[in-house]
């Protein structure tokens, strides 16, 4: 059986990139996602491209239900190599005005389920004796807060807290614990961010858009493909003595 990859929020963006990424670095895919219509459209991509993969239904806030995840997919595609925890909710509003079940859900998905995800990897790894990567979704908003974005900043500096305690934790363990920070990136998430914080400021998305695009030093926005580079440094023998680190993957937006 090939090395394994688990990817959470696979379904669309971000996550899709990664797995067709992995998939590419010869690492069988497990696709998870809330969603298993996308979940299940991605496996067969990747599947009829000549891959290994197998989608799993999972929302990452369900800690129970993220061990599960491990342990399906290690039984169905064999033994875990990589964890990437990518999955990530998103809303705009002002401080004053979020609403406290917006705020609880995202910090459940974004926070908690990294937690989670890290804590089910890190087991099994541990069980194999032999080491492993894992991989977190921080954020460009999680290296320097955006403003109507309180809520998503503040899971995303979590991401990196938690990266860096369980890289000193792990590391005896030979497990690495790195995480990507995105910036601007074209998926559907960020269309919709787009969207309501150009409704919020009273100008077109068009505008909002452009305004954004301003502040990118390359002048375009990212791919999820340029992303999943990252991850796959992250998971190749290259990459074996970093951990706890953070990469913005920005194009030049901020500098750490």
């Amino acid at each position: 059986m090939a090395k394994l990859a688990i990817v959470t929020g696979a379904g669309q963006g971000i996550g899709e990139g990664i797995a067709h990424r992995l998939a590419k670095d010869g690492f069988a895919i497990a696709v998870a996602d809330i969603n298993g219509e996308t979940a299940d459209k991605v496996t067969a991509d990747l599947v009829n491209d000549g891959y290994t993969a197998k989608s799993y239904h999972i929302d990452v806030a369900d800690r129970e239900r993220v061990f599960e995840l491990v342990q399906k997919a290690v039984a169905d595609l064999g033994e875990l190599a990589v964890y990437v925890n990518n999955a990530g909710v998103a809303f705009i509003d002002e401080i004053v005005d979020s609403a406290e079940k917006d705020i609880r859900r995202l910090l459940d998905v974004n926070l908690l389920g990294t937690y989670w995800g890290t804590q089910a990897a890190a087991e099994q790894f541990k069980k194999q004796g032999h080491g492993g990567r894992i991989v977190n979704a921080a954020s460009l908003a999680g290296v320097e807060a955006s403003a109507l974005q309180s809520a998503y900043s503040i899971s995303k500096f979590g991401v990196r807290g938690i990266t860096q305690a369980a890289s000193k934790e792990l590391a005896k363990d030979q497990i690495t614990v790195n995480a990507y920070d995105p910036g601007i990136v074209r998926t559907p998430l960020r269309d919709g961010i787009d969207k309501r914080t150009a409704e919020i400021k009273g100008i077109s998305v068009a505008e909002q858009q452009k305004n954004c695009l301003s502040e990118i030093s390359l002048g375009r926005e990212a791919t999820p493909e340029d992303v999943a580079k990252v991850v796959s440094w992250f998971a190749s023998p290259d990459a074996a003595y970093i951990t706890g680190q953070s990469i913005l993957v920005d194009g030049g937006m901020r500098y750490q």
